[in-house]
């Protein structure tokens, strides 16, 4: 748009310095033309000057109009920089971090979930194993094993929480790391957010899904891991998300619960910020 501005520019001004110099001339000479061509050369000097006066209208009405698109342009500018302040403003004092806290519990998925969502090809709730294929799941259920685990959390900082989705999960276990990502076709995996009016406590929970053949865990022994990490996403009840990644450092259970169920000691949990506080678009 600025390259064609200059060349009209440059346009406009060549006509005008050759209108402006034919203007002076035919006033020079003006006699000469009368004596010679008698009244046309007076009419020639005439429409000459007459092309001038347009030429600088012309001008200055371009000058104008630049000078009203440049203003324009840098109200424009001036707006989007105060509304991306305003939107900083509100994100910056409405996130939510929280933090995981007491125990987490890793058990076999419900088999009403079972049938309600990965029967019917919803996994919206769902994580899968990396290497595993979730075309195959619905179709081959038995080669599959589902397991849910479930972490209590507060909220340290900001408002109440409206959506937690996870975008990896690995639990380490010596050497060996078992990651688990959203099914294909899914940007995220969400989890379920439950208050449990016994305790008084938020608790997230995310189902898995894994390879029957898969070492990652066995209902019926003590599964041991070291860490894990969650590359998470927490939304607050007014749409402002904040993406960072959880770790998890625990005791491991010294025996198996009566329903198979592993229960984990938080230790320590930290959640180390991998981004500033956005507006979720999904909660426009």
């Amino acid at each position: 748009m600025k390259r064609r501005q200059i060349i009209i520019f440059s346009i406009v001004i060549a006509f005008s310095i050759l209108v402006l110099t034919l203007s002076i001339l035919s006033l020079v000479f003006d006699e000469y033309l009368a004596s010679t061509i008698d009244v046309i050369g007076i009419r020639i000097a005439a429409i000459v000057i007459a092309f001038g006066s347009f030429g600088s209208s012309t001008l200055f009405s371009l000058l104008i109009l630049h000078h009203n698109t440049t203003v324009s342009q840098i109200n424009d500018d001036v707006n989007r920089r105060a509304e991306l302040f305003r939107e900083l403003q509100f994100n910056s004092s409405n996130y939510s971090i929280i933090e995981f806290m007491d125990r987490m519990l890793i058990y076999n998925e419900s088999e009403r979930y079972v049938e309600r969502y990965v029967q019917r090809k919803d996994y919206v709730f769902h994580m899968i194993e990396q290497n595993a294929d979730i075309d195959h799941v619905a179709s081959n259920i038995n080669d599959y094993k589902f397991f849910s685990f479930k972490i209590p959390f507060k909220v340290v900082e900001g408002k109440l929480i409206s959506k937690i989705t996870f975008n990896q999960i690995y639990f380490e276990r010596q050497d060996t790391r078992f990651f688990f990502v959203p099914p294909k076709g899914y940007p995220y995996s969400r989890a379920f957010l439950l208050y449990n009016e016994t305790t008084k406590r938020n608790n997230v929970i995310i189902n898995l899904i894994v390879k029957k053949e898969s070492a990652f865990f066995v209902p019926e022994e003590i599964n041991v891991f070291s860490k894990i990490k969650m590359d998470m996403t927490i939304v607050s009840l007014l749409g402002v998300g904040i993406h960072g990644l959880s770790e998890l450092y625990f005791t491991n259970p010294v025996k198996i619960e009566g329903d198979l169920t592993n229960t984990y000691k938080i230790n320590s949990s930290n959640f180390i910020l991998k981004g500033m506080p956005f507006l979720s678009k999904e909660e426009q």
